[in-house]
């Protein structure tokens, strides 16, 4: 990975989002200029990766190859960027393929830098937060909804909050493969993928009524390339209506095969998954009893663009409220939990003294460790007994807005490691910075038995090979006996693993 020895000022900065969709890889990059990123680049390929997932759920050789040469193509535009300033994230198909890992790995070589897979409710807010930039100031009640290859997205919202959100599994790619998989178009292939896809909408509830929104916006992929063709045929500009759709179902009838549709507009590598596409947009229109659809500008990349920003800033941050919220949802102990956290940071700086971190890079390192440090009693909730294996299955079945799936699976891992055996702990202990946050949280939580904030004065922590040592003063040993004994005890969990873990004293 490629970085700049010092961090630009993020309002000088460029700033670089990458969406890996079913359908397409997106690479937008901009500028922050008065308040709004400003466009610099955009490069869009359309990888249809959605389509290539086997029966085992997992992509094929083809899809992976296609996916990886997009993504060298795009780190060709991205050599120089400091890491805090690009984000990557995958959607629906990579949530499902079973061989993602493969991938990502692989992704991250090409492209230059990590790609986050996010879940159905992180897309679904980010895209609220892009479309909702290209928006004016209202107090409307705003529905957004986003086809995607293989999920759609609504999220319900006022302002910039995106209050209800939904991400389910139909889209165009899937659609298309499931309902026109010969390319034909009949009427009763539409018949069944329209119904199909409204009887999954059923599962939105009450909360998407036509009564609880004023005005509904279709972002990106499917509404985008849909609308393009309605305008050439003199249809309003970013409007569709459902008079609309029906008129464009009778086109693609009418042309009876996707390879044969002659419409101004509709690119080639559209063609394919506009069947699908088109379907669900008909059923959404009909189970949500819309009349207008407002097509809009924003989309994922630019809410992650935005999200960007945000994360520069700890209060802006969304993932500390995600925390924040776990921790009184779970009835966690306030005191004890930021005497942990502070603890565990204070630990982290005196073991990082000597790791030559990239720039900008140990903030984000400390910060995890300051969530797990919060959360870490949070399965005490369900019952003191095991309550880190309680915590750990709380983050991995649970979607905080703002965190990325591998975010959160670092948090587990940390909250289920930070007390007992470590070998049984299912973690690369060959990666030096989660070990680096494992010992500062297990220690930190040693530390703070009492209930009590330790006494850390003249205290070491240093990492040199695979050997830990933490220095203390003889007469500290002496005066918290219970403190040297789980410290003894520490000692021996860290004999069955790679590293060796011991005290000195100064």
């Amino acid at each position: 990975m490629q970085t700049n020895s010092t961090k630009p000022p993020v309002d000088k900065a460029l700033l670089a989002a990458v969406d890996l969709g079913s359908n397409s890889f997106r690479l937008e990059i901009g500028r922050l200029d008065s308040g709004h990123i400003q466009r610099v680049e955009y490069l869009k390929e359309a990888v249809r990766q959605g389509g290539d997932l086997d029966e085992d759920h997992n992509l094929t050789p083809e899809a992976i190859e296609r996916g990886v040469r997009c993504l060298a193509r795009f780190g060709e535009s991205l050599q120089g960027f400091d890491a805090s300033h690009v984000r990557a994230v995958a959607t629906q198909t990579l949530r499902e393929a079973n061989n993602r890992d493969a991938f990502l790995k692989l992704a991250k070589k090409a492209l230059g830098f990590d790609v986050e897979v996010i879940s159905g409710v992180e897309e679904a807010r980010l895209i609220y937060q892009g479309v909702n930039r290209f928006l004016p100031q209202s107090n409307e009640k705003r529905l957004v909804i986003d086809i995607g290859g293989r999920s759609t997205e609504f999220i319900l919202g006022h302002g910039f909050e995106a209050q209800h959100t939904a991400s389910l599994h139909v889209g165009s790619v899937a659609w298309s493969l499931k309902h026109f998989a010969t390319g034909e178009f009949t009427e009763k292939a539409f018949s069944r993928a329209e119904l199909a896809a409204e009887s999954i909408f059923e599962t939105l509830g009450s909360n998407f009524n036509h009564n609880q929104w004023d005005v509904a916006y279709g972002a990106s992929g499917t509404v985008g390339a849909v609308a393009d063709v309605l305008v050439q045929y003199g249809r309003p500009v970013d409007m569709v209506t459902k008079q609309d759709l029906y008129w464009l179902r009778e086109e693609l009838l009418r042309a009876r095969y996707a390879d044969k549709l002659r419409l101004d507009s509709l690119k080639e590598d559209r063609k394919p998954v506009i069947g699908g596409g088109l379907s669900i947009l008909i059923a959404v229109f009909e189970f949500l009893k819309i009349e207008t659809l407002h097509v809009a500008k924003g989309a994922l990349r630019h809410g992650l663009l935005y999200d960007m920003l945000a994360r520069e800033d700890d209060i802006l941050d969304l993932r500390n409220a995600s925390v924040q919220h776990l921790a009184r949802k779970f009835d966690v102990d306030e005191n004890q939990a930021n005497t942990v956290a502070e603890v565990a940071e204070k630990l982290f700086e005196k073991i990082s003294e000597d790791v030559n971190f990239a720039a900008s890079e140990r903030r984000p390192h400390a910060r995890k460790l300051r969530w797990a440090a919060l959360l870490h009693e949070i399965g005490s909730f369900i019952s003191p007994i095991d309550a880190h294996l309680h915590g750990a299955y709380i983050l991995e079945h649970t979607e905080p807005p703002g965190f990325a799936q591998s975010e959160l699976h670092r948090l587990s891992l940390l909250i289920l490691g930070h007390r007992g055996k470590l070998k049984r702990l299912e973690a690369d202990f060959s990666d030096r910075i989660f070990i680096m946050q494992l010992i500062c949280l297990r220690l930190a939580v040693i530390l703070c038995h009492a209930r009590q904030t330790p006494n850390l004065r003249g205290m070491q922590l240093l990492i040199a090979n695979n050997t830990i040592v933490l220095s203390v003063a003889k007469s500290w040993t002496e005066k918290y006996p219970q403190s040297n004994y789980l410290l003894d005890e520490e000692t021996l969990a860290w004999q069955k693993t790679a590293w060796r873990f011991e005290t000195a004293s100064i």
